[in-house]
């Protein structure tokens, strides 16, 4: 949809990618065109050849149109659909976030669709099918799954194979789409064999980490450990990324109030100003009613802050919990729920 000087004006999308090419100009338009078969270059250029006069704005609108469709692929791509949320939201708003992922599902729907039926697969007959697969086609499976339901099945895996599993899907985002969309539609026709049963997450290293935080700290270390062996620098990523601030919402009451106990009221501030009103409540639940009130006076009197130093402040606080894991007094680790092993 672009704006003229009257109303909105709806646009089919091969006259937006028509008008797209046009003001790419011809180096550009020339190269992406070679991507495509003969039959989308025949229809494209018809297309162009039939493009009536533009404006600036029309074309500007277009062009903004798909770099922001562009963003949020890469978005899901990188962490997955609540990933690419979270970043579209605080780039474009609830609203316009919203929009972009509808249309973009829907473009990639038919390379999704094939795992739909994972999110309702019964746990046990799950584990039971990935246990014939390749590693490789595991490691997908996994990463279409949310991080308990991933922790769990990797669990019910041999030993022998769950590092080698999950450096696979560490190393998925790396791998060609036109390769993971051919695993997707094997492993569709497959599933459909488990009944009417969706993660748009490709893997990679956040998928990995958020997994590894729902396994018990010695499996988690056990698998690390072998493969730093291989990979060094992809353990490290990973063990950066094994604990994100939203995951404080794990945590019950009483490690709450550990973490408030040692952490520096202006730093908890500035680390709450940025984050969800569910975890803000999280944390004021577990306060004095004057103090919860007095927390809430000083996020407002804040104001606006960059991100960087509320990042910041959920980086300290997040040493802290680690520091306080370390010592024993609370514990990060989501249960493997015996409904995924076998």
């Amino acid at each position: 949809m672009i704006q003229n000087s009257d109303k909105p004006v709806v646009v089919p999308g091969i006259r937006k990618a028509a008008v797209l090419l046009i003001s790419l100009g011809d180096g550009v338009s020339a190269e992406i065109l070679k991507c495509m078969d003969d039959d989308e270059v025949q229809l494209l250029t018809r297309e162009v050849a039939k493009v009536p006069h533009f404006t600036a704005e029309q074309g500007e609108a277009i062009l903004q149109e798909f770099h922001e469709m562009a963003l949020a692929h890469e978005y899901v791509l990188k962490g997955g659909i609540d990933y690419a949320r979270k970043i579209l939201v605080n780039a474009f708003g609830p609203e316009h976030a919203k929009r972009l992922l509808d249309r973009l599902m829907k473009s990639l729907g038919g390379e999704h669709a094939s795992f739909d039926v994972l999110q309702k697969a019964d746990p046990q007959q799950l584990a039971k099918f990935i246990h014939s697969e390749h590693p490789q086609t595991i490691a997908l499976i996994l990463s279409h799954l949310n991080p308990s339901q991933a922790a769990g099945l990797l669990f019910s895996l041999p030993a022998e194979i769950r590092a080698d599993v999950a450096l696979r899907m560490a190393h998925l985002d790396q791998i060609s789409p036109d390769i993971i969309s051919k695993i997707a539609g094997i492993i569709g026709q497959k599933l459909k064999a488990l009944g009417e049963l969706s993660r748009e997450s490709y893997g990679g290293v956040r998928a990995v980490a958020e997994m590894f935080n729902r396994l018990d700290s010695n499996t988690s270390k056990e698998i690390l450990d072998i493969i730093e062996q291989e990979d060094p620098a992809l353990v490290e990523t990973v063990r950066h990324l094994m604990f994100v601030f939203e995951d404080l919402l794990l945590l019950d009451q009483n490690a709450i109030k550990e973490v408030l106990s040692k952490v520096d009221r202006k730093v908890l501030t500035v680390a709450l100003k940025g984050t969800s009103d569910q975890l803000k409540n999280h944390f004021l639940q577990c306060m004095s009613q004057r103090g919860s009130e007095m927390l809430r006076e000083d996020m407002d009197a804040l104001g606006p802050i960059k991100i960087k130093e509320v990042e910041a402040g959920q980086q300290q606080i997040i040493a802290v919990v680690r520091q306080l894991e370390s010592d024993g007094v609370i514990s990060l680790k989501g249960t493997v729920g015996e409904q995924y092993v076998v």
